[in-house]
């Protein structure tokens, strides 16, 4: 099936003679691309005949990006510039870093603002404001002034008070904390229900209280560990529990759920510098962060399991995590270079909290906080 005016018009819902370059472009991007460029003196011829007849540049930048397509030489990026040089595209990644969800996971609120900004664009390309054709012609001052008015539409208040981009990115944040809340309570299930099943570690009460008064020296340094661990934790305030078995289990948890950043990560743009590198600290924090639920369950369970005297180095338990994965659904395979690397964070603050000793072998200790602090971890009491 090719273009014809006909398709245009079901697609975008709007009359012939309303019909935008957006619209035209967007008709032109759901079919094969050889279907497109064969269709696209006929629609041109159309659309002509029904009072709308676009601009010469516009149907030259088309049947170029069309050609690239087919021949298999445009990037995503490209058909995604060409897309937006139709004037009321609205700019997936911004200067400012904001970027659009995809279509079909936008939420209501990113739905709303995204024709929100299309209506606004076509408004100012209407009025002329916006030179579509210095657009389809890669003019770069049209270009930035066209950025310009979509940076400063993200950033101003709407006539109900909300700000776009704000609004849009509060949605995301509400749908990845509940996907991550949702994910975490599976978790705590899974962890209560094998815990169930296992018999009850002694309290190892010599071990704790020497481990806590390690633990607090070690709080007391400025550096490394120390302030990961303050960060894990959220001392902040540099405030300790009195009480020894509160305050291991809470760094413990703090381990497997960090609860806040080093002091002197408030500044995230370092973190977007390709060219600069991380601290130890900064690396530490990340891998930390970047380990799943399920890896936190599966390492954990099976140290338990096994008990005390198990190997726990990192290769160990990244072999743990994958035996655990065997006969899942997972859509790709296991990594477990990936998952070593990242548990090379967490071993060695084990180790300075004595649920390793200095061998990488799990301790009593260990074995009886480990599953403490990991239920502490996940619960929201």
């Amino acid at each position: 099936m090719g273009v014809d005016l006909d398709f245009a018009v079901r697609l975008s819902g709007r009359p012939a003679r309303e019909l935008t370059r957006r619209d035209v472009a967007r008709a032109l991007l759901a079919v094969p691309s050889g279907q497109a460029l064969v269709s696209l003196g006929d629609l041109r011829r159309e659309l002509l005949g029904a009072g709308n007849p676009l601009s010469a540049p516009f149907w030259e930048s088309a049947k170029a990006t069309l050609t690239q397509i087919e021949s298999g030489v445009a990037t995503v990026g490209d058909v995604q510039r060409w897309l937006e040089s139709t004037g009321t595209e609205p700019i997936l990644l911004t200067r400012s870093f904001f970027v659009w969800p995809d279509e079909g996971e936008r939420g209501p609120i990113a739905a709303e603002m995204y024709e929100r900004l299309v209506s606004h664009l076509e408004g100012l390309v209407a009025c002329g404001t916006i030179d579509v054709d210095a657009l389809a012609t890669g003019d770069s001052a049209t270009r930035k002034a066209y950025e310009e008015i979509q940076e400063h539409w993200l950033t101003a208040p709407l006539d109900d008070g909300r700000v776009p981009g704000t609004a849009v990115s509060d949605e995301q944040d509400a749908e990845l904390f509940a996907a991550w809340d949702e994910e975490e309570a599976y978790a705590l299930d899974e962890l209560l229900r094998i815990l169930g099943d296992l018999p009850e570690p002694p309290f190892p009460a010599a071990d704790l209280r020497t481990a806590a008064q390690r633990l607090r020296d070690t709080l007391a340094d400025e550096g490394y560990p120390g302030n990961v661990l303050r960060a894990c934790a959220g001392f902040d305030d540099g405030v300790l529990p009195a009480d020894d078995e509160d305050l291991w289990l809470a760094v413990v948890a703090g381990i497997a759920a960090p609860i806040s950043d080093l002091p002197e990560e408030q500044d995230a743009e370092r973190f977007f510098d390709l060219d600069g590198e991380l601290t130890h600290e900064d690396s530490v924090i990340a891998s930390l962060c970047a380990i799943h639920h399920a890896d936190w369950l599966a390492a954990v369970t099976t140290l338990v399991r096994f008990g005390p005297g198990v190997l726990a180095s990192p290769e160990r338990i990244a072999r743990f995590i994958a035996d655990s994965e065997d006969g899942s659904d997972q859509e790709e395979p296991y990594d477990l270079d990936a998952t070593e690397m990242l548990f090379t964070a967490v071993t060695p603050l084990w180790a300075r909290l004595g649920v390793l000793d200095r061998t990488e072998v799990l301790t009593p200790l260990g074995w009886w906080g480990l599953p403490r602090a990991l239920i502490r971890a996940w619960s929201h009491e």
